[in-house]
C-alpha cells in the first residue's frame, strides 16, 4: 500500500512543503527513512515505534519505507514525526474510513509515550503549508497560539498520537484554535523607561529623534557617566509601533530561533538586542552547522545596541558591513545557504579614548600620545561610513541634573513627532510610486528625486562639501539626514536650516575620525 501526507520544513526564514510518502510491503519488518534526512529525522524510527507501542497501537509488521520529498532538499529536526506516524497509520490500513489528507498538514515531534511535543519554526511552516493549499493544520498544543496567527487556515492542537488516530477515524472532533486579536494590542509594552528621565543632553535627544524618524544608524561618543546607555535603552520608546505585518516577520525569526514562549506567541514590540562585546561573529550574524539567526536578525525591525564599540573584536564589527547595507544576511554552508532579514537601527556607544576623558572639560586624559587615535582606529572607515549620525554626549552640568524629570520631554511626545514625520514621508513616497520604509534607505536616484534643496541650501551644501572635504557617500548621507529633518518640520523642500542641522550631526566625523 501507499499513503501520502503533508508537512513542512524550514529554509532560512521561510518554510517549504514536504510530502511524506509511505510504502508498505509484506517483507521482513523494517522502517527506513529516505529523502536527505539528518540524524534527528532518522532517529524518529525509534520514537515512532515506541510511541505506537506506548499508545496501545499495533505497529505494522511489514517493510515500511518513508520518503520525504523533495528528496534533494535537506530535512532537519524532529518536526516530521507526527506526519510520518500518520502516514504509517494510513498506509497500514489502520483508518478504515477513507480520509482526505490533501487539505491537511501535520507538524510536531513525538515523545516515546506518544505525546506531541512543540517544535521551533511552526509559524514559518504553517505559512508554507497554507501557500500549498493546506487549510487544516495539526500542531502541538504549545505551538497552537503561534500558528493561529496565520490567516485563512484552521489550526488544530493535537496532544497525542492516539488523539490524531481518533480524529482521522472520525471518533473525535477537535476545536480549532482561534487567533486572539487582542494579543497584538494587549501585549504592547508599557515602557518602564522614558526619555524624561535623561537630564540635559538636548542635542543628543534631538539626534535620537532624527535617527528614529529616518531609521538612521547613530553613534554616541562621550566620557563615562554622561548618559549614552540611558539614551540607547530608551530609543525603542520613541520608535513607531509595530504593524501586524512587521510583527509576523519578526516573530518568524524568533520562532526559528526557539525564542518564543507559549504565553507570547507573537512579538508585538520592537526588539532591543544588546549583546556583550565578547561575542563572536557567528553569534552576531548567525551561523552554525545548521544555520540559526544571530543577534542582527533577532534585532530585525528594532534596535541593535553595541555598547563600548571599540571593545568588540574587529572581525565581529566588520561582519556588520554587508547586513547594514542590504538589510539581510546570507549564511552559506556546505549543505546550502539561508537568508535572514536584518533590517534594524544600529545604536552604538563609545568613550573617546581608553581612559574615557579625552576632550573632557574638567578631567585630564591619561592616555599616552597616539593612544587616542589608536583606540578610535579600532572602528574601520567602511563601518563608520554606514553610521549616519555621530553625536557627542558631553558631561551634564549641575543645573540640568537638579531639574525635575517632569520638566523634561517624555518619550510619548517625541514618538508623536516621529510618527508624524514618518507619515509625512510615507505619503510622499506613495505618491511617487516608491516602496520606501524610511529615509535611511534612499538610494542615489531617490535622493535626486526627493531631496530637493532651496537655493540657500544648495549654496550651503556646496560650501560645506569643499570646506569639510566630503566624500560622495558623505554627500548622500547629509542629504538623507536633511530629508528627515525637513520631514520633522513637515516641509517638502529642504531648507538651509535643515541642511545645517544635518551637517552638524556629521561634525564628529572630522573631529574624531578625520573625514565626513
Amino acid at each position: 500500500m501507499l499513503s501520502r501526507v503533508y508537512t513542512a520544513a524550514l529554509l532560512g526564514i521561510d518554510g517549504f512543503e514536504v510530502t511524506v510518502e509511505c510504502s508498505a510491503q509484506k517483507k521482513l519488518p523494517t522502517l527506513e527513512i529516505i529523502g536527505l534526512a539528518d540524524t534527528a529525522v532518522k532517529e524518529a524510527r525509534e520514537r515512532i515505534r515506541a510511541a505506537f507501542s506506548n499508545s496501545g497501537i499495533r505497529f505494522p509488521s511489514a517493510e515500511l519505507i518513508l520518503n520525504l520529498a523533495p528528496a534533494n532538499r535537506k530535512k532537519e529536526g524532529s518536526s516530521f514525526d507526527l506526519a510520518m506516524a500518520v502516514s504509517i497509520l494510513l498506509c497500514a490500513g489502520m483508518i478504515e474510513t477513507p480520509v482526505n489528507c490533501e487539505d491537511k498538514a501535520f507538524i510536531g515531534e513525538l515523545s516515546l509515550s506518544g505525546e506531541v511535543r512543540p517544535v521551533d519554526g511552526v509559524l514559518c511552516m504553517c505559512l508554507a503549508a497554507k501557500a500549498h493549499g493546506r487549510t487544516e493544520i495539526f500542531v502541538p498544543p504549545a505551538n497552537a497560539a503561534e500558528a493561529s496567527a496565520v490567516p485563512g487556515v484552521h489550526i488544530y492542537p493535537v496532544r497525542s498520537l492516539l488523539e490524531i488516530l481518533r480524529v482521522l477515524r472520525g471518533e473525535l472532533q477537535l476545536s480549532p484554535t482561534v487567533f486572539d486579536d487582542e494579543i497584538f494590542t494587549r501585549g504592547r509594552a508599557t515602557y518602564a523607561l522614558d526619555f524624561s528621565e535623561v537630564k540635559g543632553q538636548e542635542n543628543a535627544k534631538r539626534a535620537m529623534e532624527i535617527a528614529a524618524a529616518g531609521g538612521h544608524n547613530i553613534l554616541l561618543i562621550g566620557p563615562p557617566g554622561t548618559g549614552k546607555s540611558m539614551l540607547a535603552k530608551r530609543f525603542p520608546t520613541i520608535l513607531p509601533e509595530f504593524s501586524f505585518e512587521e510583527a509576523i516577520e519578526t516573530t518568524k525569526i524568533h520562532s526559528i530561533a526557539g525564542m518564543l514562549r507559549e504565553d507570547t506567541p507573537l512579538i508585538v514590540n520592537r526588539p532591543f538586542r544588546a549583546p556583550h562585546h565578547t561575542m563572536s561573529p557567528v553569534s552576531l550574524v548567525g551561523g552554525g552547522a545548521n544555520p540559526k539567526p544571530g543577534e542582527i536578525s533577532l534585532a530585525h525591525g528594532g534596535v541593535l545596541f553595541l555598547d563600548e564599540l571599540p571593545e568588540f573584536a574587529k572581525t565581529t564589527l566588520e561582519s556588520l558591513r554587508q547586513p547594514l547595507e542590504d538589510g539581510v544576511v546570507t549564511i552559506t554552508r556546505a549543505s546550502g545557504k539561508v537568508t535572514y532579514p536584518s533590517d534594524f537601527v544600529l545604536v552604538c556607544a563609545m568613550n573617546p579614548c581608553r581612559c574615557g576623558y579625552f576632550s573632557h572639560p574638567t578631567r585630564p586624559c591619561t592616555c599616552k600620545k597616539g593612544d587616542v587615535q589608536k583606540y578610535i582606529s579600532r572602528i574601520s572607515g567602511p563601518l563608520l561610513d554606514r553610521v549616519d549620525i555621530q553625536v557627542e554626549v558631553p558631561p551634564v552640568d549641575f543645573a540640568d541634573l537638579s531639574k525635575a524629570s517632569a520638566a523634561a520631554e517624555s518619550s510619548a511626545d517625541i514618538r508623536g513627532r516621529v510618527n508624524a514625520a514618518r507619515a509625512f514621508a510615507q505619503k510622499r513616497y506613495t505618491a511617487g510610486g516608491d516602496n520606501i520604509r524610511f529615509n535611511a534607505r534612499l538610494n542615489t536616484k531617490q535622493i535626486e528625486k526627493y531631496c530637493v534643496l532651496t537655493p540657500e541650501a544648495k549654496t550651503l551644501l556646496e560650501s560645506a562639501f569643499t570646506r569639510l572635504g566630503m566624500s560622495a557617500r558623505g554627500y548622500d548621507k547629509i542629504l538623507r539626514l536633511a530629508r528627515t529633518v525637513a520631514d520633522l518640520d513637515a516641509e517638502e523642500t529642504i531648507g538651509a536650516k535643515h541642511l545645517s542641522q544635518a551637517i552638524l550631526l556629521r561634525s564628529l566625523d572630522k573631529k574624531y575620525f578625520g573625514g565626513v
